[in-house]
């Protein structure tokens, strides 16, 4: 287990795709990633479709909109996401928002009112959506607000707010159970999240840090098939940062040689020259807080790598590295992914960490 801290926090985002912009009017009918115009402002928006960040790249998302030139950064988060008896239950975690606040994006805590059942499992819902008068009704107070997205998130997070939102979540899925007719969790569980949010901030703390600490040791026991460890060996790390967050992550690889501990992000592809967008997008957001680490309890040196293989590459390179247009040359890169190779040697140069990018099959 690795214990470290963060101070201060800085990134230079060089690899940049262009947004749709749209005119705000419903929350469901737009990308998970765009730029909205509202009440003559413009605001960088994604869309997470759970509170878990594990699932659907809503990091990737994040990082898209990041320093985008917008008013202000949102992202949409719900507060709790039941997918019924059958599926997957899901709250809404402290250091979440504590991390989009060390970025600066502010938060917005939603809920979901409709549903579909699913085609193939019984007792599962799919296709959920926000309910939009809220949002709209948080856009509308947003767009004003002149605090640092740090404020705003704490105020999403008060007991207040809280207890309101896991009220209508638990009457909005006990509307979806009606309607569609399908057996959900047991809403006591809705009932003790209130009951613990509602208390005091550290109630909540607590109870999301133990989900938190399920999830990584779950998750340092599982091989992902997008993974390949090679190099060294999982470990669970524990980062604390000034704004009183913990961020409970899991390193996929790490090794320590003549004096300095690695710290790399791994993804890895079977079939392209390169992981996809998303995939190293997902990476470079978790590099953005492990390059601002300031110390590693135990090691005095430490480098941070973003590792990209692949079981057809030929070549390896080590970015940032002026002989990249070299290695494009040598390597069958469709044109989209000599744009993010170019993009990528020069964040990873601007940043201050390694790409390691080699063959693993």
């Amino acid at each position: 287990m690795l214990q470290a801290t963060i101070q201060n926090f800085s990134y230079q985002k060089m690899w940049r795709e262009g947004l749709e912009s749209f005119t705000f009017e419903n929350i469901n009918t737009l990308p998970s990633k765009c730029l909205i115009s509202f009440k003559n402002k413009t605001l960088a928006l994604s869309k997470w479709v759970s509170p878990k960040r594990t699932r659907s790249y809503p990091y990737a998302r994040v990082y898209d909109t990041f320093d985008s030139g917008a008013n202000k950064v949102i992202t949409i988060i719900p507060l709790i996401k039941d997918e019924g008896i059958n599926g997957d239950m899901d709250y809404l975690q402290w250091d979440t928002l504590s991390l989009m606040s060390l970025l600066n994006i502010y938060v917005i805590v939603g809920f979901y009112d409709e549903a579909q059942p699913h085609l193939s499992r019984i007792g599962k819902i799919t296709n959920q959506h926000f309910n939009n008068e809220y949002i709209l009704e948080q856009l509308t107070q947003l767009v004003n607000y002149h605090q640092s997205a740090l404020h705003w998130n704490l105020n999403q997070l008060s007991s207040e707010n809280l207890s309101k939102l896991a009220n209508l979540t638990k009457n909005a899925y006990t509307t979806i159970s009606s309607i569609l007719n399908v057996k959900f969790h047991n809403p006591q569980n809705i009932d003790k999240f209130i009951q613990k949010i509602s208390q005091n901030r550290v109630s909540f703390i607590e109870f999301s840090r133990a989900k938190a600490k399920q999830a990584q040791n779950r998750e340092s026991l599982t091989l992902q098939p997008k993974e390949y460890i090679g190099i060294g060996q999982k470990s669970k790390i524990i980062i604390e940062n000034y704004l009183g967050g913990q961020y409970f992550f899991t390193i996929d690889d790490v090794l320590f040689e003549n004096g300095i501990l690695y710290l790399c992000e791994s993804k890895h592809s079977k079939n392209a020259l390169l992981p996809s967008n998303d995939d190293i997008k997902d990476g470079l957001l978790k590099l953005m807080l492990y390059n601002n680490l300031s110390r590693i309890e135990r090691y005095d040196s430490f480098k941070i790598i973003l590792r990209l293989t692949s079981s057809i590459l030929q070549d390896s390179i080590i970015l940032p590295n002026e002989n990249v247009d070299y290695f494009i040359r040598n390597n069958p890169f469709p044109t989209s992914q000599v744009a993010t190779l170019k993009a990528l040697n020069t964040e990873s140069k601007q940043n201050n960490f390694e790409i390691w990018i080699n063959n693993e099959s």
